[in-house]
């Protein structure tokens, strides 16, 4: 597996976590204790509380994991163009 590759599927893990993470959100009875939930969480929230750290609060919309997907998708096309230049 060379570097884009691998870039590319982290940041695809990335993005496919923070949409669970929105889909969860949808469910209330999504308990924290299951061990799937939990994973995500504990994935998810590294990237997504800085972001929301710096974001203004919305009282009915979490713009932040919106955020998060545009600038992971950023952050892969840069890399990726970085490596094909290396």
């Amino acid at each position: 597996m060379n570097l884009a590759a691998l870039i590319g599927s982290i940041t695809t893990l990335l993005y496919l976590i923070i949409l669970a993470r929105v889909l969860l959100s949808w469910f209330p009875n999504a308990s924290p204790q299951n061990p799937v939930v939990n994973f995500i969480y504990f994935m998810s929230e590294p990237i997504l509380s800085p972001i929301r750290r710096l974001m203004p609060r919305t009282p009915f919309f979490d713009f932040t994991p919106m955020v998060a997907i545009i600038l992971i998708t950023i952050l892969q096309a840069v890399s990726l163009r970085i490596v094909e230049w290396l």
